[in-house]
């Protein structure tokens, strides 16, 4: 009876990202498997999963992914719970586990963008992705863009590492009518808008964005741009730089509940990003119906196929061009909308769950007697 181990700590509100895949991966995981198959999720026993799990065949630890204990403490409990693969979501894990292995990396910011971390934090990074990479029998990439991204820096071998794409959560889908109308209302928002969502870390690209809508302000006087989504601290030009603009707003952080009808009430939706291992929130907006202008970077064209409008992210010149297409032509923005939300719908947690499957399958085949 195979039995899969997925390493589920990180399921918890310090991890967004990854624990919103750990989530959805398992959720859709559970009705795939066979009779004789099992899964089992490593859950941190100090508080409640953040992200809903299948209550079933979870086992507490309350050994951090931060914690060096990790390293004889988990390889103990995989030997214990007598599993035949091991998944761990984050590179921070046990780097001897014992078992064929699978590792998910999202991307590698630290890298491509030194400058947002301390020096001792982006060599750390590179270390513990080099053990993690070390340690997996196979490698899961997001994204084919991520997946060139670990082949070229670590020197992976190309079979070793395979791109399974993420997914909208299905509740991301158009809104109806009265939940756009109490949106609107709680964030007292325009009847047109651009919307951004995200942080405001440097590869997000806030501040060409912010030059790129001043060149559109005197064009669209009653469009308000909106940004949403968590603030770091370490960054405040953008606000400073937004204080000589007219019809831009920040609305800092928005609970996930109310995202759906964020995205749907959206005009536009913009995301001028440098870099993304897979750009989750445009196709959440594509989900939702709502046409989309971003950038022509990284993990993004694979999200976009040809239903976005695409800009270099370093002109803002192009910023502004996209942006001001779809608001000016009606027929063009609502076609792609229509477009994109059907493209959406071909990534599926059901299809990323099938793919992953069948690699636990493969380490557990590989390694029968």
């Amino acid at each position: 009876m195979p039995r899969y181990l997925l390493d589920a700590r990180t399921a918890t509100a310090h991890f967004p990202g990854i624990g919103r895949y750990v989530s959805n991966l398992a959720r859709a995981m559970v009705p795939l498997l066979q009779t004789d198959e099992s899964l089992w999720l490593l859950v941190d026993s100090r508080s409640t999963p953040y992200w809903p799990l299948p209550a079933a065949n979870q086992y507490q630890t309350a050994v951090s992914p931060f914690s060096l204990a990790q390293q004889w403490h988990i390889p103990r409990l995989i030997q214990h719970l007598q599993a035949d693969v091991y998944h761990s979501p984050y590179y921070l894990m046990p780097y001897r586990p014992g078992i064929p292995t699978l590792v998910t990396l999202y991307d590698l910011i630290p890298q491509h963008f030194p400058n947002t971390v301390s020096v001792q934090a982006r060599l750390l990074f590179q270390l513990t992705t080099r053990l993690a990479i070390h340690a997996a029998t196979h490698l899961i990439a997001i994204s084919e863009a991520t997946r060139q991204d670990v082949i070229q820096a670590y020197k992976v071998a190309t079979e070793k590492i395979t791109a399974v794409p993420l997914a909208p959560d299905p509740r991301f889908r158009p809104q109806p009518t009265p939940i756009l109308a109490a949106i609107r209302h709680k964030y007292n928002l325009p009847e047109k808008f651009v919307l951004y969502l995200g942080i405001n870390k440097p590869h997000k690209n806030l501040s060409r964005l912010l030059t790129a809508w001043q060149q559109l302000e005197n064009q669209f006087p009653d469009v308000e741009l909106i940004i949403a989504g968590k603030w770091d601290n370490r960054y405040p030009q953008t606000k400073k730089q937004a204080q000589q603009l007219r019809h831009v707003r920040f609305l800092g952080s928005v609970t996930d509940e109310e995202l759906p009808a964020l995205y749907s009430a959206a005009t536009v939706f913009v995301f001028p990003s440098l870099y993304e291992g897979f750009g989750l929130p445009v196709v959440e907006a594509m989900a939702c119906g709502t046409a989309v202008a971003c950038s022509h970077t990284a993990s993004l064209p694979e999200i976009g196929g040809d239903t976005v409008l695409y800009f270099n992210p370093w002109q803002t010149e192009e910023i502004a061009a996209q942006i001001g297409r779809l608001l000016q032509d009606t027929t063009l923005r609502l076609s792609l909308a229509e477009q994109g939300k059907k493209r959406a719908q071909t990534f599926t947690w059901q299809k990323t769950a099938t793919i992953t499957l069948a690699l636990y399958r493969q380490l557990a085949a590989d390694t029968s007697p």
